[in-house]
């Protein structure tokens, strides 16, 4: 199975009804997708977004990001996000990791993505612990 895991920090309030309009959409293109064994989100604090999503190929998780409302919102986070990174890694079938491990791989093995306004966090890919304001912050489409 290939993990893959993103971390998203919206720079601006104003940025958040698109990127929650996708975000959205993008989920469940991930759950609808071939080979896709699961999808799950994580709201952190401070406009920071996770996801955790399970594939039973690579090349079903390359497809899914380069098609639809993925695609497209790989095209406007360079601008939308000051903190982006992500990280894949193989596992054998089984749950998907905790989200607390997503965050130690992420810190040792992630890689930042491209961004116009990168904060100095994620120019130093300093990843902050993850928080979980509320009752509702994690949501699971299995």
């Amino acid at each position: 199975m290939v993990i893959s895991i993103t971390r998203l920090r919206i720079r601006a309030w104003r940025f958040m009804p698109g990127f929650l309009v996708l975000a959205i959409r993008s989920a469940w293109q991930a759950r609808q997708a071939p080979d896709n064994l699961c999808v799950s989100l994580l709201v952190d604090a401070d406009r920071t977004y996770w996801t955790r999503t399970g594939w039973r190929t690579e090349t079903a998780l390359r497809a899914y990001m380069l098609a639809g409302p993925h695609r497209v919102a790989m095209t406007r986070l360079a601008d939308w996000c000051d903190e982006a990174a992500t990280v894949c890694w193989l596992q054998d079938e089984g749950p998907l990791p905790s989200w607390a491990e997503t965050r130690q791989r992420m810190q040792r093995e992630g890689r930042p993505s491209r961004l116009k306004h990168p904060s100095s966090a994620h120019e130093g890919f300093r990843i902050a612990e993850q928080k979980r304001p509320g009752p509702f912050s994690q949501v699971h489409l299995t």
